[in-house]
């Protein structure tokens, strides 16, 4: 079993090769003259969130340890109570890790879940939590048992109410996202009456949830689907960029295998020209699996590597011939599926106060993925952003949620920016997000709700044609509006 993850080797290695070269290959970002800086001030009664760039105004923020059994509900029933008598939105979070303001209740009551309820049921193969459970607690105790997550995103300190409330997705194949492996959830609506949700008792709800940014009331507990720990073997394979789609689909019609993922190459020489496309499957051997292991110290250490590719093209070349050519050498022993999952967002932390890392997503069909990477090809390499990582998954038809990003089998396009802290980064940003936007929405994709609130209302409409509907759903199950957020102050409200 290796001790040093994949994920390390991959950030850490090509940035440790590639810094003996990139300062003097490598060219620096574009110097913005006479910016302002979007910096956060961290004043009281303001709010932010992984973007550093949402800083709002709230009335009060309160952090709720009880879970479910002790307490939790008859304290939210308080603050539901004193929010509507005074007028406020209420918004129920556990980590904020959205960057548009989707956690943060403008003026209003924000609530922290901080609660670690967890019971298994391995008859079933669920698991009962709190909502503000994290997945490193879960998946500790999961892997205690044998068992892993259905579902989840390939970092562990998201809350899983949360997941859920984006429908968010992650390595696991050949799955949808999240909320397809949701067997129910207990939601407080805007009266205070506590609803069970499911695909049998309030599937109106539950659909309109999932996926619903906390829009429709706050869930208290979730019931989620859990599978058997494995380990696996990961297969390298090395193809053009514009290939990825078809061919990644097609690996994925084995069944055995069980997670998937692919990267490109970031460096604007040969920019997307290059992908790599790893898979894992079940080894003969399936007997005592070790715990779920982090990479820990190289970890860290490989952050530091990792952030050397910044705006050094040198890097980014050195990178990628680490991960096609010595990658796979050095990182092809086995690993546990907990383990590929078992990474904290943290690993990859900037930690420099006058930039900020900002994440994009784009959803496409596999058949038109080469067109995909055309557009980001003509939109991309033109901008001041800084793009350090792609990673490209896959995500299966998702027939379910009001707000679904996959009503039809996509690949899930992750891409990871470093974005200067200032007017004009932020302006440069938001031209870039709407290009990309329009251009995937051209070509029939969709982009992810969860990021930087760029889009234009028009787009928005475009990419998700319900959204209508989902408002006027929202309206009739929360007439005074309690729950809200930026994304629906800033678009659902005028719908």
């Amino acid at each position: 079993m290796n001790l040093i993850t994949k994920r390390t080797l991959l950030l850490g290695s090509g940035a440790l090769i590639g810094g003996f070269f990139g300062a003097k290959n490598g060219a620096k970002n574009p110097v913005l003259d006479g910016t302002t800086s979007l910096q956060q001030t961290g004043a009281e009664n303001l709010l932010n969130d992984a973007s550093g760039l949402s800083e709002t105004p709230i009335h009060k923020h309160i952090i709720v340890r009880q879970d479910p059994n002790t307490g939790l509900i008859s304290i939210l029933r308080d603050e539901i109570k004193t929010a509507k008598a005074e007028g406020r939105p209420v918004s129920l979070s556990a980590a904020r890790h959205s960057m548009g303001g989707q956690s943060i209740p403008r003026d209003g009551h924000a609530i922290t879940l901080k609660t670690d309820f967890f019971e298994p049921d391995t008859a079933k193969s669920t698991f009962r939590c709190s909502s503000g459970l994290r997945w490193d607690s879960a998946l500790k105790q999961m892997d205690a048992i044998g068992f892993g997550p259905k579902v989840m995103q390939s970092n562990n300190d998201f809350g899983i109410a949360s997941t859920f409330c984006v429908n968010a997705h992650g390595w696991p194949v050949p799955y949808s996202a999240m909320g397809s492996t949701t067997q129910s959830f207990k939601l407080l609506m805007h009266d205070g009456e506590l609803i069970t949700c499911s695909r049998t008792e309030n599937q109106d709800i539950f659909n309109l949830t999932m996926g619903g940014y906390g829009l429709t009331g706050l869930i208290t507990e979730m019931e989620v689907d859990m599978l058997p720990n494995a380990r696996l073997q990961p297969k390298f394979e090395e193809m053009q960029g514009k290939d990825f789609g078809t061919k990644f689909v097609a690996a994925l019609k084995d069944p055995t295998v069980q997670m998937g993922y692919g990267r490109m190459n970031v460096d604007k020489r040969d920019f997307f020209e290059n992908a790599l496309m790893i898979t894992y499957r079940p080894t003969e051997n399936q007997d005592d699996l070790p715990a779920a292991s982090g990479s820990g110290f190289v970890s860290k250490f490989a952050r530091n590597l990792f952030r050397a590719q910044l705006g050094h093209e040198g890097i980014k070349r050195h990178r990628w011939w680490v991960e096609t050519d010595l990658q796979a050498k050095l990182t092809a022993g086995e690993v546990t599926r907990n383990s590929l999952i078992n990474e904290p967002v943290v690993t990859l932390d900037d930690r420099d106060p006058t930039r900020t890392d900002i994440l994009h997503e784009y959803f496409i069909e596999p058949s038109r993925f080469a067109e995909w990477v055309n557009v980001c090809k003509r939109v991309i390499p033109g901008s001041y952003q800084e793009l350090l990582n792609i990673t490209l998954r896959y995500v299966a038809r998702d027939s379910e949620a009001v707000l679904s990003y996959a009503p039809v089998d996509r690949i899930a396009c992750v891409m990871l920016f470093s974005q200067e802290m200032t007017v004009r980064g932020e302006a440069d940003m938001a031209r870039m997000t709407r290009d990309l936007i329009q251009g995937t929405a051209n070509l029939g994709g969709t982009y992810y709700l969860p990021y930087r609130l760029h889009a234009t209302q028009d787009q928005l409409i475009q990419n998700y044609p319900a959204a209508t509907n989902f408002a006027t759903l929202k309206r009739a199950l929360d007439p005074q509006l309690l729950f809200r957020n930026a994304l629906w102050d800033i678009y659902m409200a005028k719908l």
